[in-house]
């Protein structure tokens, strides 16, 4: 398998799909890490290893703000059902609006890009997003979007008193000795451990060690870590959260989740709609997936990151890559083959 997989990945970095990446997989325990390439296609650029730190981009939106969310629903403490004016009493669709449409994401509003308040300051992105209007009634459309993840992440915060790196550090972290992860990178790491994401010109150049995501940077800016990108981390890190959901919602000792929401968390939600979505991850995505997709749980992130759980076969893996250097691409489908390809290759080996 390990040949496998090196000879995609191999071609997709003579390709300059991306210049580097980590790739791991867990089977019932057993870790297995391959780094490849380097920080940038600069030939003496830092080579890639196994603890290389990445921006994981969306994949913060399921890792950790869902997730977070999950704990206080599967502790009786939030319900789905809850108005969401409930925990932000300034949210101002006051009546309609459930936690339920944040984790599914089936809110939408009339702001539905963060990435067109760029010129606003963290507290009036705040603002237009918590005064927006509906367009739709909640719950009637699928709309993938910062907005409900900035939203879950605020919940967090008010539920918890914490802000939302702190509480995930504290309930999941930390206890899951995922030592490497953090909303605080250059806190923790020189800039040579962190793989950089793009050259960025208002931005004074390369981007390391900061969030890529431009909305979430500006708001971090202010203060407000709200979830909707943000982390930082390595392949074994999230190798050890998604083994925790593996073993449904136990590990090293600790219930972090019960067994109910993990399988609930896990089921598809929507029932008008060909995109399935569990609470706060996404389902059966065969582009991104390949051909296990309806066995998978997963998340990905711009940046060229992604997760994958399969239950079924109880493994899951890990993808990190930094695509997005030395700036963006204009399409998707050469990063998402390299993850169907790596996808049918461990999950037909496991």
């Amino acid at each position: 398998m390990e040949d496998l997989i090196s000879k995609r990945i191999n071609k997709a970095i003579e390709e300059r799909v991306f210049p580097g990446c980590v790739v791991g997989w867990v089977k019932s325990g057993r870790y297995n890490i391959l780094p490849f390439g380097r920080f940038t296609y600069n030939k003496n650029s830092q080579a890639v290893g196994e603890n290389s730190v990445y921006d994981v981009a969306s994949v913060t939106k399921s890792i950790p703000t869902a997730m977070s969310l999950l704990t206080f629903i599967d502790s009786d403490k939030v319900t789905l059902e809850d108005g969401l004016s409930k925990y932000i009493p300034e949210f101002e669709n006051k009546d309609e609006v459930r936690i339920k449409h944040l984790l599914t994401y089936t809110l939408d509003l009339e702001i539905q890009k963060t990435s067109e308040l760029l010129s606003k300051s963290a507290g009036e992105i705040l603002s237009i997003i918590l005064k927006a209007k509906l367009k739709n009634p909640p719950g009637t459309r699928h709309l993938y979007t910062n907005v409900s993840a900035v939203l879950m992440g605020y919940v967090v915060e008010k539920v918890s008193g914490k802000k939302l790196p702190e509480f995930a550090h504290d309930h999941f972290f930390g206890p899951l000795e995922m030592n490497k992860t953090t909303f605080y990178p250059l806190d923790i790491f020189s800039k040579e451990e962190i793989v950089p994401t793009e050259m960025v010109d208002w931005r004074s150049g390369l981007v390391q060690g900061e969030v890529h995501d431009e909305s979430t940077y500006i708001l971090q800016k202010g203060g407000y870590y709200l979830g909707a990108a943000g982390l930082f981390s390595t392949a074994g890190d999230l190798l050890k959260f998604t083994e925790m959901i593996l073993n449904s919602g136990f590990l090293e000792g600790k219930r972090f989740l019960s067994k109910k929401m993990i399988e609930k968390m896990g089921k598809d939600q929507l029932n008008f709609s060909d995109t399935h979505v569990g609470l706060g991850w996404e389902l059966n995505e065969p582009a991104r997936m390949g051909k296990y997709a309806p066995e998978i749980i997963g998340k990905s992130g711009f940046t060229g990151c992604i997760v994958m759980i399969n239950p079924k076969k109880h493994s899951s893996l890990v993808i990190l890559a930094n695509r997005t250097y030395p700036k963006r691409p204009s399409e998707v489908e050469t990063i998402r083959s390299v993850r169907r390809d790596v996808a049918d290759i461990v999950f037909a080996k496991i």
